[in-house]
């Protein structure tokens, strides 16, 4: 087998808690861990979004470098503001050129290798606004993009060839049914056509399930367990591909995460909840909105006139609320935020122009729901409880899937529990690479996986910050190992 590093090939798995792969659900993937290095403390950024979470892992950055804060936000940098929802790709384009390229505030892997003579190619099931987001300028630089389901998230000539080759892209299901055949299909599309054709130097092929299932069906529900499995069978076929191949060619693989789930156990209404505290609220900016609550599992709040004292008032409303969790403001001082009772949103990395005046994740509890999983929450959608739900400071939550396996990893069959996340992926694979990383990445190399002795001696450090108002006291947990920083919970009560 060639010691090569040349390639590489991260495959996601939208929404998979890294406790639901075994044996019997997920052979291929404990397959992949046989080969390779489990990352056993590995996790996302906050908010746990996908359309948070995906953008860290192209910049190699977190929600407060690369900017997308959240799957929707109110864009402030027009008059009047505007609510943004991120699932339309071609929104996401129109405000991209509108920004003169600077929809991100961080350089993507895709541009990165493309400065270097590079391609990266996208296929992904996902929302059209999470496809595009892998590498939102695809076109710009003729690299491959494709969805399983949306045409507007297409490049047209690899679209062609892979209709050509594979068969007519499939309908996006409803969200009640399960998506096999998007994923049979990017899968095929993968193996029949981009790599054979293009053979690029890396490749996102991304499943957007258990994610959705879990959201209408449960976390552990039986519909959510048969969707892990199809997925994995397909996982199956790549994994064939690479073993019979793609390793001799110096493909190295990835196996990734966005984040995972917890149940919703409680269902609440943020908006009548500041209706009754005085406050007048909608979804998007409107003259008569004092408040914006985007829609969503992690709490965006935007005020009309936010000043400090409204800044407070929102704050002490919420905190008497019992679904409140951690809370969040800009910066007062190292610790707290400028509302009392909140902290800084620098400590969670999500201090950029776009956040919101208020960000807050629902209070969550260690409670064993239905499935026998762990982990619950208020939550504020329109479904039924014992449903799958994200967003959140919940251990569960944050905890993602890492697996590596290929020439430049070792120590196979073997488990790393060095903390690690979600935006280390990129400077990794640029290290291999020798190219050099933009001073925008937050993330950095994992040393400690690689034939290197500088992860030998990483020093991990935990530390605690806290803040209270009244009976409401919340805190939050970090983990550094060295210069890198990660979230490991927030918590609250009172």
């Amino acid at each position: 087998m060639s010691l090569t590093v040349n390639k590489f090939l991260i495959v996601s798995f939208d929404g998979l808690r890294p406790d639901l792969i075994s044996p019997e659900l997920t052979p291929n993937l404990c397959r992949l861990q046989s080969l390779g290095v489990t990352l056993l403390s590995h996790r996302t950024v906050y908010p746990s979004e996908t359309r948070s979470a995906f953008p860290s892992l192209v910049t190699g950055a977190t929600t407060g470098r690369h900017g997308m804060v959240g799957n929707q936000y109110v864009d402030r940098s027009v008059t009047p503001s505007r609510y943004i929802d991120t699932s339309n790709a071609v929104l996401l384009r129109k405000l991209d050129l509108e920004s003169g390229g600077k929809l991100m505030s961080a350089a993507t892997l895709g541009e990165i290798l493309a400065s270097g003579g590079l391609s990266l190619a996208v296929l992904a099931t996902n929302t059209p606004g999470t496809t595009r987001f892998f590498h939102h300028k695809a076109e710009n630089f003729g690299h491959v993009r494709l969805s399983g389901h949306f045409r507007e998230a297409c490049t047209a000539d690899a679209l062609a060839e892979a209709e050509a080759r594979v068969g007519p892209l499939t309908p996006d299901p409803p969200k009640i049914e399960p998506d096999k055949a998007g994923q049979d299909w990017i899968t095929s599309a993968f193996l029949e056509v981009v790599w054979p054709k293009y053979q690029p130097d890396v490749t996102i092929l991304s499943y957007g399930e258990p994610d959705v299932t879990s959201h209408f069906h449960g976390t552990g529900a039986e519909a959510t367990r048969a969707i892990i499995a199809h997925c994995d069978r397909q996982f199956g076929r790549v994994l064939d591909w690479w073993e019979a191949e793609g390793r001799a060619e110096g493909v190295q693989i990835i196996a990734i995460s966005d984040h995972g789930h917890i149940t919703g156990h409680t269902r609440v209404s943020v908006i009548d909840s500041l209706r009754d505290a005085g406050f007048r609220t909608g979804i998007e900016p409107a003259p008569e909105v004092d408040v914006v609550v985007v829609p969503g599992q992690v709490g965006a709040l935007y005020l009309a006139e936010p000043t400090e004292e409204q800044i407070a008032r929102l704050v002490a409303s919420i905190t008497e609320q019992p679904w409140c969790g951690p809370v969040f403001t800009q910066a007062r001082n190292e610790i707290d935020g400028i509302a009392p009772g909140s902290l800084g949103n620098h400590l969670v990395f999500a201090d950029h122009a776009r956040a919101p005046d208020v960000s807050f994740s629902f209070r969550a509890d260690d409670g064993v729901d239905p499935f026998g999983l762990i982990g619950g929450t208020f939550y504020d959608n329109d479904r039924r409880a014992s449903l799958g739900v994200h967003g959140g400071l919940h251990p569960k939550e944050l905890a993602a899937v890492g697996i590596v396996a290929g020439s430049a990893f070792p120590a196979a069959g073997s488990v790393s529990t060095v903390p690690s996340g979600i935006c280390d992926f990129v400077p990794t694979i640029l290290h291999l690479l020798e190219i050099g990383r933009p001073n925008t990445m937050s993330g950095r190399v994992l040393h400690e996986l690689l034939r290197d002795p500088k992860g030998a001696n990483a020093e991990i450090r935990r530390e605690a910050f806290e803040a209270g108002l009244g009976r409401f006291r919340q805190v939050l947990r970090r983990v550094q190992v060295g210069e890198a920083t990660y979230l490991e919970s927030g918590t609250a009560e009172g």
